[in-house]
């Protein structure tokens, strides 16, 4: 399984991180960030898999494809936003953590406003 590979090496990266932190903080996170990259792009062809599967979905219940592109750039935006955070806090920057965060929310809110705006005309169509 390939969890088990992952969870291996990210357990196996974290004692050396433990380890090298006090005396080479900068290896320590290069090597997180070096095994998050591997996570990522190990995990494409599952993540390709979930979007060619919705995008099928999609078709067949007859959505729209500005609703699901809007839905499939939401969750890039969370996913991205999520990866820079934590290696802003892994290399102790909390704070440009917390902007990154703050950004990703705004650009939700904005690309999830024309959704929001159809679910309201429909729900003022359906009251008398």
């Amino acid at each position: 399984m390939e969890i088990i590979q992952i969870v291996g090496l990210c357990v196996v990266t974290t004692i050396l991180v433990v380890l090298l932190r006090e005396d080479r903080p900068e290896i320590a996170l290069q090597m997180s960030i070096v095994v998050g990259v591997i996570i990522l792009l190990r995990m494409i062809n599952q993540i390709l898999a979930i979007v060619e599967y919705l995008r099928d979905l999609s078709l067949r219940a007859n959505i729209s494809n500005l609703y699901i592109s809007t839905v499939f750039k939401i969750i890039g935006i969370a996913y991205i936003a999520e990866f820079g955070s934590q290696i802003c806090k892994d290399a102790g920057s909390h704070s440009i953590a917390s902007k990154i965060e703050f950004s990703a929310k705004v650009f939700i809110l904005v690309l999830s406003f024309p959704v929001l705006m159809a679910v309201m005309d429909l729900i003022i169509k359906i009251l008398p």
